[in-house]
């Protein structure tokens, strides 16, 4: 298995179990699900409290989530559109930065900038439609995972920056 970590943060986004499906050259795609996960009734064997009456209603807490965001400890984060471009603008410079760092030509860099470039200007004119996924350390600098749902209005997806990945084969 590949775990696909943050370049700027180490944090792991995602793994290639997920069917992970290139786009433009310049993001990964990967199709969840909705999963139920918390309220896990363990039976111990011991009869009801006769002190209660026999009412064990517990509290449920359960949670409805997306499965990559659990698996990998995504936690959501909010943007306007301005804070957005401002984040994203940062983000490129520093994923230019480690590509170069990491041994990058010149026109790996250059291939780069105009694909993430053209990407970036299809999720400013679809900006309403994502929300937004950070890396388990939360740290700012790190990759923001985008989510939003295929044409069926129910399957949610994450996409995320190809070139700001390393792998780990584990």
């Amino acid at each position: 298995m590949i775990i696909y970590k943050d370049i700027l943060t180490d944090d792991e986004i995602i793994s290639d179990s997920y069917d992970l499906k290139e786009v433009d050259g310049a993001v990964y795609e990967a199709d969840g699900r909705k999963i139920t996960v918390g309220n896990d009734n363990i039976d111990i064997g011991a009869n009801p409290s006769a002190e209660d009456g026999g009412d064990d209603a517990v509290e449920d807490t359960s949670a409805t989530v997306l499965d990559i965001a659990h698996s990998f400890r995504l936690q959501e984060t909010q943007f306007d559109k301005k804070g957005y471009l401002t984040y994203l603008k940062g983000y490129m410079k520093k994923v230019k930065e480690a590509m170069k760092a990491k041994g990058a030509d010149e026109a790996e860099v250059k291939d780069f900038e105009s694909k993430a470039g053209a990407y970036a200007k299809k999720i400013i004119a679809n900006f309403k439609d994502y929300e937004f996924l950070i890396g388990e350390s939360m740290d700012p600098d790190g990759m923001v995972i985008l989510l939003n749902y295929r044409e069926d209005g129910t399957t949610p997806y994450v996409t995320v920056w190809k070139h700001g990945l390393i792998e780990m084969k584990v």
